[in-house]
């Protein structure tokens, strides 16, 4: 077994004098959620609103055009977007 710093990186396995190395498994990214977020420069991730998508006759001018910024995550959200995208 490889470990750097604490951390489990392969396996070494060896039979009738033959070696074999696994290496961990990565980590997935969800998919949806990397197309949702998109990370910026200080840390944070940027989002889209909700409620623009259809149904948008009836809803104000001023409503729709206040949706339209991005917006960013909030810090009891960060966690998940974080765990959601590993490698972001």
């Amino acid at each position: 077994m490889l470990y750097l710093d604490g951390k489990l990186l392969a396996w070494l396995v060896i039979i009738n004098n033959a070696k074999w190395i696994f290496k961990m498994p990565k980590i997935k990214t969800v998919r949806g959620a990397a197309k949702r977020f998109k990370k910026i420069a200080s840390g944070g991730f940027k989002r889209k609103h909700a409620n623009l998508r259809h149904i948008l006759t009836k809803k104000s001018t001023k409503r729709k055009r206040h949706l339209r910024p991005k917006n960013m995550v909030s810090k009891g959200d960060l966690g998940l977007v974080v765990a959601c995208l590993p490698y972001a």
